[in-house]
């Protein structure tokens, strides 16, 4: 890859497989775990308590890597599961606070404790900011997203740290599940994609939701009732979101069932799409929540032995058309290509 460090090219290598594939668990959930306790428990998520959260993340960390190049952590709760990974697992930590600002525009906000030279010396070989990102939003607030991706890309350099940008898109006032939304998000997913392969940001890997609601998708195990894409036009938008970038990219699972994404993955594949493995979360580990509040920790690690492990396998399966994060070393995007999708 053009213009890769030493330093980073060592860091992408920790948190690869032996093919140079990004086959990793994410488990840096916060406020979303705190549901899935709460949802399970009748509490509020607010009062679940941050030990809960670190015993599970221990108990993951522990029983999934050996399955796994890496694991995506949050240095809140999550570093005491960091030194109980797989000696052969990489360490990515994230950056951001869990959620956004709420006064319009979704800004993230960074931990205030710490910074990308504090995470590096936490042990992280990778770190990951998640941006909420729409190409549809007023161009002041685009600039300012702009301008806050810069500065991380700019510190992750100065340490020589890969800088893995993960992109949610949305539509503001749409619902995320809703069909209006599905029929536009081909587009903004390619389109937050080929923004942030500008080199003014400094991202070595985009971390990036397939670039179809799956609901809405002909064949899925999600399908809504509802066929927006037929299989091959889903096939077509894979492409077309391929095509926007010169960046590696991996996908995530974005909460759906271990089911789905690996229909997800499927698509991928039949596409001919070349992307550079996942980070997948939720659909791994999320039903060792119910294991661990109503048997016990236990419990826990016998689910996560058995079915989590059938999971994240069934998954590694799926990534045969994923290429290795070095095999991306196209030139970048023409400057008037570039431009056109800046605010």
């Amino acid at each position: 890859m053009k213009r890769l460090t030493s330093g980073k090219k060592e860091k992408l290598e920790a948190v690869s497989d032996s093919r140079g594939i990004i086959a990793a668990v994410a488990c840096d959930q916060r406020q979303a775990l705190r549901s899935l306790f709460g949802k399970i428990t009748g509490v509020d998520p607010e009062n679940v308590p941050g030990e809960r959260l670190t015993e599970f993340k221990e108990a993951v960390s522990r029983v999934l890597t050996p399955h796994a190049s890496a694991i995506l952590l949050d240095p809140e709760y999550g570093l005491p599961a960091a030194q109980q990974r797989a000696k052969t697992t990489g360490l990515l930590l994230a950056y951001e606070e869990t959620g956004y600002d709420e006064i319009g525009g979704r800004f993230p906000r960074l931990l205030e404790q710490w910074s990308v030279r504090r995470l590096v010396k936490a042990g992280a070989d990778c770190v990951k900011l998640l941006l909420y990102y729409s190409t549809t939003s007023a161009p002041d607030i685009n600039k300012r997203k702009h301008a806050f991706v810069e500065r991380v890309g700019a510190e992750c350099a100065a340490e020589d740290v890969p800088f893995f940008l993960e992109l949610v898109t949305y539509a503001e006032g749409l619902d995320a599940k809703g069909l209006e939304f599905a029929a536009q998000k081909p587009a903004l997913v390619a389109g937050s994609m080929r923004e942030f392969s500008r080199e003014q940001y400094r991202v070595d890997v985009l971390k990036v939701g397939v670039p179809v609601h799956l609901a809405y998708v002909e064949g899925s195990p999600c399908f809504a009732g509802k066929a927006l894409y037929r299989r091959a036009e889903a096939m077509n938008h894979y492409r077309s979101a391929a095509g926007a970038t010169h960046l590696p990219f991996i996908y995530l699972s974005e909460g759906v069932s271990i089911e789905t994404f690996r229909f997800a993955l499927e698509l991928a594949e039949e596409a001919q799409v070349k992307y550079g493995g996942v980070l997948c979360g939720r659909a791994t580990w999320k039903d060792g929540v119910e294991a661990l509040v109503k048997h016990g920790p236990r419990a826990l690690e016998d689910w996560l032995a058995t079915e989590g492990v059938q999971n994240i396998q069934s998954v590694n399966k799926c990534l045969r058309g994923a290429i290795p994060w070095f095999s991306f070393g196209r030139e970048p995007l023409p400057k008037e290509d570039q431009e056109c999708f800046s605010a």
